[in-house]
């Protein structure tokens, strides 16, 4: 059901729901059951978590665990707080405004500023794309041996498994998600038991340490984890998806659905830190330990899994893995794209027709950078998708920390003194390091 936009401190005062299709769709009881209401709220933050542990995460993780052991488990645990604080604010957003960020931009900056803003959003979704096609792909390739250039042809029919689930009812597309993740974090738990971690330098990992800073390459690569953890698109995407439960639209239904979102997000990017934990301490104990400290590729890192680890089901458990990520990263930036694309330009395509053009545009570089530079131009494209993600997440953070701080927008559920400050750090923080890392990155600095 459809209800009345609010449009204090916005210019328009009639709003269309976000993805329109599914507002308000998935019920919430009324009455007093806390475990009832938190399973009704139980989704979003999953397909959320899903962009934090896509195959764009795996390379910056493996590349840290190989070289630098345990040491930068600290960075990804501050990239996993820095992603609570920035999703607590867009569900805020979407909760409290009734709109995604892609339309509060369009309703709060001149036609210019949201058209610049549109375009570098759907230049991160494409290369979000590209990153979640080389991950399905060199899992097609690990697992059944399908070269890459017919890999990148296959993960092209994807479009139609997710229509048939969009279809189907968003409640299924969430079931989807989380019966991957399951999938991932079954895999994950295999490697982690067969690598036999040591538990004391796991926990001394999580503590900062200053060599982090101090080594130009393990910042460097710090910076990249960064980058690869906080995804500018699911702050588009949690601020819309999360309006798909039907609580009440009044000031005390949205405390409670800030309050069971908040706790939704927060476990799910609980888990998500754990699969990223894992994947750097699965490298830190295997390659590191044994000598193999350069390795930065996916595929050499599953070529030397087996070897070191003693068991074939290793290699193909992190195989399937790698598809389960890529798979899920498809169906989230499926929905992603067609949220900025509705948000920002108030136009509305059929999701066959969105997901198609996204997917042309990752495609073919995939498929010319597989047919000319084979495996590792794969791999090349897969870091300069990161790189495009890191540029992306400032225009994202800012517009939604300068939102959420505005009481005029907000009004008693505007940030706090003590939020705010730390949402401005946060995004200081961001701007700095991705400035830092373009810069490198330009002058082929590492």
């Amino acid at each position: 059901m459809q209800k009345k936009k609010s449009s204090i401190g916005w210019r328009n005062e009639n709003q269309r729901p976000s993805l329109s299709e599914v507002f308000s769709s998935v019920s919430v009881p009324k009455q007093k059951g806390i475990w009832k209401k938190l399973f009704a709220f139980t989704g979003p933050g999953l397909l959320i978590a899903v962009g934090y542990m896509d195959p764009g995460n795996w390379a910056t993780d493996i590349a840290g665990g190989s070289k630098f052991g345990y040491m930068l488990l600290s960075v990804i645990f501050i990239s996993n707080f820095f992603a609570i604080i920035l999703q607590h604010l867009a569900l805020k957003l979407g909760i409290v405004c009734e709109r995604d960020l892609a339309q509060a931009c369009r309703d709060h900056y001149p036609s210019f500023i949201s058209f610049i803003l549109w375009v570098l959003c759907e230049i991160a979704i494409a290369a979000c794309d590209l990153a979640e096609i080389i991950g399905s792909v060199l899992a097609l390739k690990l697992l059944f041996g399908i070269p890459i250039t017919w890999g990148v042809l296959i993960t092209a029919v994807d479009v139609l498994i997710i229509l048939f689930f969009q279809y189907k009812g968003f409640r299924y597309i969430e079931s989807v998600v989380a019966a991957l993740i399951f999938t991932i974090l079954v895999c994950f738990s295999f490697e982690i038991i067969s690598s036999k971690p040591e538990i004391f330098p796991i926990l001394k990992g999580i503590i900062p340490n200053p060599e982090i800073i101090k080594n130009s390459h393990s910042f460097y690569i710090s910076i990249g984890i960064l980058g690869a953890t906080v995804m500018p698109h699911n702050l588009y995407l949690h601020s819309s998806i999360i309006q798909t439960r039907d609580y009440p639209r009044t000031i005390e239904g949205k405390k409670m659905a800030i309050k069971y979102a908040t706790i939704d997000s927060t476990l799910s990017l609980s888990l998500a830190f754990f699969i990223n934990a894992a994947i750097l301490i699965i490298s830190a104990s295997t390659f590191h330990k044994a000598g193999y400290t350069e390795v930065a590729d996916i595929m050499d890192a599953h070529e030397l899994l087996t070897p070191i680890l003693g068991s074939s089901l290793s290699g193909v458990f992190f195989a399937l893995a790698l598809l389960a990520s890529g798979q899920n990263s498809t169906l989230t930036g499926t929905l992603a794209g067609q949220v900025v694309m509705e948000g920002f330009l108030n136009i509305k395509l059929k999701p066959w027709i969105r997901r198609l053009i996204t997917r042309l545009i990752a495609i073919v570089p995939a498929i010319i950078a597989s047919i000319v530079y084979g495996e590792k131009g794969t791999t090349k494209l897969l870091i300069i998708s990161q790189i495009i993600l890191s540029i992306q997440l400032s225009f994202a953070i800012i517009p939604l920390v300068n939102f959420t701080g505005n009481s005029e927008k907000m009004g008693i559920f505007v940030n706090g003194m003590i939020l705010q400050i730390s949402a401005w750090l946060i995004t200081i923080i961001i701007v700095l390091l991705n400035l830092f890392l373009l810069y490198n990155t330009l002058l082929g600095k590492r």
